[in-house]
Parts: structure tokens; sequence; C-alpha cells
């Protein structure tokens, strides 16, 4: 069974310093590099929105970040202003080795629509092109890491698991934004779709 490695959204923006920084944001990279060689393929998750996406909550008067509004496609939180293409804050962190990806898979720039899912738009049918390229590999095991194990992670394993890939998501390798409990929702997600919750030490 092949198996790939997903890297979800190590990104500047979302390490400490950066505009929608993820506690310890970069304290996984060291662990993710180390993962790289034990898969037959590694993709790499670049969030990447056009200025004034309509997921910053700058794109809504009278909103603040965090704020959670109905979209078209069903309840968006709205962010801070974060990787927008091009800038510095959408680039990989350095000290990832992104060099060895066989892909990177940008998603988000749909400006009408976010997507927090690696495989779908966030309304869960509009497909970022990532299922098919796994097939045409003849791939089948996935390991997630990266960033948010809330947000992106969830969305992406519990996708996967949809498209019955065999899941399993690293926690250790990965750091959540934990708003309004949505830490422990995501793990109580992922774990009922049948996606492993590993944790390895040392």
């Amino acid at each position: 069974m092949s198996h790939a490695l997903i890297v979800i959204d190590v990104q500047l923006d979302f390490c400490p310093g950066g505009a929608l920084a993820v506690p310890d944001g970069d304290g996984i990279i060291a662990g993710i590099n180390a993962l790289m060689p034990q898969a037959d393929a590694v993709v790499l998750t670049q969030d990447w929105h056009p200025a004034g996406h309509s997921s910053f909550a700058t794109s809504h008067k009278g909103h603040a970040p965090y704020d959670v509004i109905d979209m078209d496609y069903g309840p968006q939180v709205l962010w801070p202003h974060h990787c927008v293409q091009g800038a510095d804050g959408a680039r990989f962190h350095p000290d990832l080795q992104s060099d060895g990806a066989d892909l990177i898979l940008r998603k988000g720039y749909n400006p009408a629509i976010d997507s927090y899912s690696a495989f779908f738009e966030n309304d869960h049918k509009t497909p970022t092109g990532l299922e098919g390229y796994l097939r045409s590999r003849g791939i089948e095991k996935l390991t997630l890491v990266g960033l948010a194990f809330d947000f992106c992670v969830n969305y992406s394993a519990l996708d996967a698991a949809k498209l019955e890939f065999d899941v399993t998501v690293r926690e250790d390798l990965c750091r959540a934004i934990d708003l309004d409990g949505s830490r422990d929702a995501a793990r109580q997600a992922m774990q009922n779709a049948g996606v492993r919750l590993e944790t390895v030490h040392g």
C-alpha cells in the first residue's frame, strides 16, 4: 500500500510572529522533516488567498476576527488577514524541507469561498484535485501533519476518510488554534470518522 505524507499549511503566517499564529506552530517542523523520507510521496498544502478574501474579517463591515457568519455554503469563521498570495506570510516556514515535495497544492484562492480541506473547498463538493493525484499514484494510505489540527488538518482528515483512504493523523506533529473547544471537537470528529490519531514519544 503506497503511503503519502500530507503536510498541511506550515506557513509563516501560522507560525509564531505570523498574522494567524498557531501556538508553537514551528515546534513540529523538525519532526515533519524527519518523516518525509519514510513516505512514497510528500504533498505540501499552502493556504493561498487573494487580497480581500471573503473569509477575512476585514471583508465584512462590523465584524471582528473569529466572529462566525453564515455564508452560502454554511458557517464561516472570519479570520485575520493571512496567507495572501505572494506575501511573505504565505511562504512555507524556511525550516520546512519543501524542496523534496512531490506536489504543492494551493487552496483558498477562490475569493468567494474558504478551503480548509486539502480535498474540497468549504462547500464540501468543489474538489481541489488532490484525490485524483493520489489515486493516479496508487496511494491509499495517508499520514497528515501540520497546521492547524482543529481546522485544516481536521477537515482534510475527515474528507480523506470519507473518500476511503486509510488515514492517520500524527497529533504530536500538529498544533491547534483551539477556538471555543475546537481542538476537542476535532479530535472527537476524527475518531468518529475512523481516523487514527497517533502520538509518537521520543
